[in-house]
């Protein structure tokens, strides 16, 4: 087997080059995306991993067919990048990381919480101007906030225990409720949660179920004070409902 990984940095060769060693399979590595000016470069490998931004045209999807590649896989969480239906049509296997690394994830949430409950944004750009007044700037405290959970699976669950161990009151909206998360959430549904949250936090995959998911009616629901973290991916929530509540200071 020959594997083609796309993308990858000079820090991520290590432990590549060590999991081929393992696994006795043989992994390329190269540091462009997958476009079709490159599909001829595919030849030979039986499968490519990708990690990009940009979508894959549509003319790569037979290319890849015609090179000879059999599975896309994305190694992120999201695969929106990828046109599901070109890809069946060209019999090309596509698989993504589901868990893309819940803790790193869950820790971003935590510093976006901090950042913004802290109002260190606002702090940094009067020091900038060597504006050091703190009028306006007074800080709240992680335990004494409610945290919102929409979407409590592996980066949400994770997300909701670090929140729970700093003393906060976290509340969860899920489809499916995890018994081994109900010792440190209250599941709600998910008007509740948003109209409880002091910070209100997105952790589910893009789909058609969830585009959109955070609308004019659900931004109306929460608390004019409340902060919005959105770990997920930026179609979840509406952009043009959003800058309207925001300029409406809603």
């Amino acid at each position: 087997m020959k594997i083609l990984m796309m993308s990858v940095r000079d820090d991520e060769k290590a432990a590549i080059e060590g999991w081929a060693k393992r696994n006795n399979i043989q992994v390329d590595t190269v540091n462009w995306e997958l476009h079709p000016d490159h599909v001829s470069e595919l030849v030979g490998y039986d499968g490519i991993v990708i990690q990009q931004r940009s979508k894959v045209e549509a003319e790569v999807y037979p290319a890849l067919k015609a090179a000879g590649i059999k599975q896309i896989t994305t190694r992120t969480a999201g695969f929106d990048v990828i046109d599901l239906d070109a890809a069946r049509k060209n019999n090309l296997v596509v698989t993504n990381v589901p868990a893309y690394s819940p803790r790193s994830v869950a820790e971003l949430a935590l510093a976006h919480t901090m950042r913004l409950i802290r109002k260190l944004e606002i702090f940094d750009e009067r020091a900038a101007k060597q504006d050091f007044r703190w009028a306006g700037l007074q800080a709240a405290e992680i335990h004494s906030l409610t945290v919102g959970i929409v979407g409590a699976g592996r980066i949400g669950g994770t997300t909701a225990k670090i929140f729970d161990a700093l003393g906060a009151k976290v509340i969860a909206h899920d489809l499916v409720e995890r018994e081994e998360l109900k010792p440190f959430v209250t599941y709600m549904k998910k008007e509740e949660v948003l109209q409880k949250a002091d910070v209100v936090c997105l952790h589910v995959d893009l789909n058609p179920s969830t585009f959109n998911l955070i609308g004019k009616d659900e931004l109306a629901l929460m608390k004019p004070t409340a902060y919005l973290v959105n770990e997920c991916r930026g179609p979840v929530v509406d952009t043009d409902a959003l800058i309207e509540a925001l300029e409406q200071k809603k």
